[in-house]
C-alpha cells in the first residue's frame, strides 16, 4: 500500500491482486467527524472497470461448479476473519462514516453472524420436480426437473451508512449460490468495504470470484451498470439513483433498497412513554441517516401535546457531538447533506411550524430538531430528510393517517402505537408499506426477516433467505419418456 502525507492510499482488488489505478487518480475520503483525511481510494477508469467485469465473468463457471460445501466453508472462514479484524474494521467505519465505535464494531459482529447464517441457509436451497399429468393434456411421460441456478455476475452496490453489513448482505448470498461478484462500495464507505474484502481474501477467496471497483459514479457508474458481463444488480442507496439504475439495467434482474419516509402512527390509547422512547431511538440514532429511521410522526391531536413533551424530554437526553466522542447524534456524512436538512427546517419554519427544539448547525453537525404542527404544504412532511429532524403531524382519526400514508411516495416501513390490537391490524392492513411494526420503532432486522419496500422505496425482497432466492433463477429440464 502506498502512502501520501502519512495517509494510506488503498487499492482495488483484481484477480486477488491489490492494485492502484493506472490513471494515478484517487478520491480523498474525509471523516464526517472532523474533516480529517481517512485515506484515498482509486478513481478507476472505464478500462480498468471493464477488465474487472470480464475477469469476474470468466471466473463464474468454475465457481458455480465448485461444490456447495466448499462455497459454504469459504463463508464461514470469512466470518471468522472478520471477527479477528473487528477492532481494525470498526475503527475504519467509525472514522470513515462517523459512527460511534461500539456501533461500528457491532456492525462487524452482526455481519459475521449474517454471513454464517447465509452459509447455513445456502445449504437448504432445493429444486423442484413436476409431472405433466397435473395439467389437462399433459401426461405422466413428461417430467420436469427444476433446478436453482445462479444468474452469473452480480453487481453489488452498497451504501455509506452500513458499509460492511449491507455489502455482505449482497455478497454472501451471491457467493453461496454460485454467482461471482463485482463489488462497488459507496465512495464514502469504500475503505470499510475494502477492509471487509481483505478478510475475504484471507479466508481463501478464489481468483476472480470477487473483484472490487472504486471510483466516481460520473465516470464508471452507467458504464458498469450497463456492462454486458453483469447479469444481476443489487443496489442500496438513494431513490433517484435506484430509478436510474433500473432504467439503465433494462433486461437483467434488479433488487433495489431505496429511501423511506417511515411514519410512526400514535393513537389515543398508546403507551406514550414507550412510544416516545421508541420514536426518538428510531428517529435520531446515527442522526437519522437510515432508510428505516422514523421520519414523521402522525399523532392523534388529543394526545399530541403530551407526546410532544415526552419526545422532547427524550431528545434532550441524547448526546450530541462527534462519533469519536461517543455521541449518538453525530455530524452528517457531508456538507451537502447538512445543507439539504437545513433547507427542510427553514422551509418548515417559514410556513409556520412550531419549533420545539431548534436544529442549530455547526458545519455538518445538525442539532436534533423537533417540529410540531407540521402541515402538508411543508417539504419536511413528505421529503426524506436523512437527518436528525422529526416532524409532528397532528391528525384527528386513524383514517386520516391512512390517507396521508397512501399519498406517501415511499412505502418502506411504518410503526403503529396502540394497545388495541384489533385497531393495529386494521390499520396495518391498509398501509402500503413493506413492513409494519406494532409498538416498536421501524427497523431493518433481524437480518433473516424479509425486508422490502414498495412504491419508491424499492423493488424485490431482501433478508437472508429472500436474498438467496433473488440470486437464483429456475432452469427446467423436461424428460420425455
Amino acid at each position: 500500500m502506498a502512502t501520501r502525507q502519512d495517509h494510506k492510499t488503498y487499492s482495488f482488488l483484481l484477480n486477488n491482486e491489490w492494485k492502484e489505478s493506472e490513471s494515478g487518480k484517487t478520491i480523498e475520503i474525509l471523516s464526517p467527524d472532523d474533516k480529517s483525511i481517512v485515506g484515498y481510494v482509486p478513481s478507476m477508469t472505464q478500462g480498468e472497470t471493464d477488465e474487472a467485469a470480464r475477469s469476474t465473468k470468466a471466473a463464474q463457471v468454475e465457481w458455480a461448479e465448485t461444490p456447495l460445501d466448499e462455497r459454504v466453508a469459504l463463508l464461514h472462514r470469512w466470518a471468522d476473519e472478520l471477527e479477528k479484524m473487528e477492532d481494525e474494521i470498526g475503527d475504519v467505519i467509525q472514522r470513515e462514516v462517523g459512527k460511534g465505535l461500539s456501533s461500528a464494531k457491532g456492525e462487524v459482529t452482526r455481519t459475521a453472524e449474517l454471513i454464517r447464517y447465509t452459509a447455513e441457509q445456502g445449504l437448504r436451497v432445493k429444486g423442484e420436480y413436476m409431472t405433466g399429468d397435473g395439467f389437462p393434456g399433459g401426461g405422466k411421460n413428461k417430467k420436469a426437473m427444476i433446478q436453482k441456478v445462479p444468474h452469473g455476475v452480480v453487481l453489488a452496490i452498497s451504501p455509506f451508512n452500513y458499509p460492511v453489513n449491507l455489502a455482505a448482505a449482497k455478497i454472501a448470498p451471491a457467493l453461496v449460490t454460485g454467482n461471482t461478484v463485482l463489488f462497488k462500495p459507496a465512495t464514502q464507505g469504500a475503505i470499510s468495504g475494502i477492509k471487509m474484502i481483505e478478510a475475504l481474501v484471507k479466508a481463501g477467496l478464489p481468483k476472480g470470484v470477487l473483484n472490487v471497483v472504486t471510483g466516481r459514479g460520473s465516470v464508471i457508474g452507467d458504464f458498469i451498470v450497463t456492462h454486458t458481463d453483469v447479469d444481476m444488480i443489487s443496489f442500496t442507496g438513494g431513490t433517484e439513483t435506484g430509478k436510474h439504475i433500473a432504467k439503465q439495467a433494462s433486461m437483467i434482474p434488479v433488487v433495489l433498497e431505496l429511501g423511506g419516509k417511515d411514519p410512526a402512527i400514535v393513537l389515543e390509547d398508546a403507551d406514550l412513554d414507550k412510544a416516545a422512547k421508541e420514536i426518538v431511538a428510531g428517529a435520531f440514532s446515527y442522526s437519522g441517516q437510515r432508510c428505516t429511521a422514523i421520519k414523521r410522526v402522525l399523532v392523534m391531536d388529543s394526545v399530541a401535546d403530551e407526546l410532544v413533551a415526552k419526545v422532547k424530554e427524550n431528545i434532550e437526553g441524547l448526546k450530541v457531538g462527534k462519533a469519536s466522542e461517543g455521541a449518538g447524534v453525530v455530524p452528517l456524512i457531508d456538507d451537502r447533506s447538512a445543507d439539504y436538512v437545513e433547507s427542510l427546517i427553514e422551509d418548515a419554519k417559514e410556513k409556520g411550524a412550531t419549533v420545539v427544539l431548534s436544529g442549530d448547525r455547526q458545519d455538518n453537525l445538525v442539532q436534533p430538531t423537533l417540529l410540531d404542527n407540521v402541515t402538508e404544504d411543508m417539504r419536511v412532511a413528505w421529503e426524506e430528510q436523512f437527518g436528525p429532524v422529526l416532524p409532528i403531524v397532528r391528525i384527528n382519526s386513524a383514517f386520516e393517517a391512512i390517507e396521508l400514508e397512501r399519498r406517501n411516495e415511499f412505502g418502506l416501513q411504518a410503526s403503529i402505537f396502540t394497545q388495541n390490537m384489533d385497531d393495529a391490524f386494521k390499520i396495518a392492513d391498509k398501509l402500503e408499506v413493506g413492513t409494519v411494526q406494532l409498538n416498536g420503532k421501524t427497523s431493518r432486522g433481524p437480518d433473516h426477516f424479509p425486508f422490502l419496500g414498495v412504491k419508491n422505496s424499492g423493488q424485490g425482497v431482501q433478508g437472508i433467505g429472500r436474498s438467496i432466492d433473488s440470486m437464483l433463477r429456475d432452469k427446467v429440464t423436461v424428460i420425455n419418456l
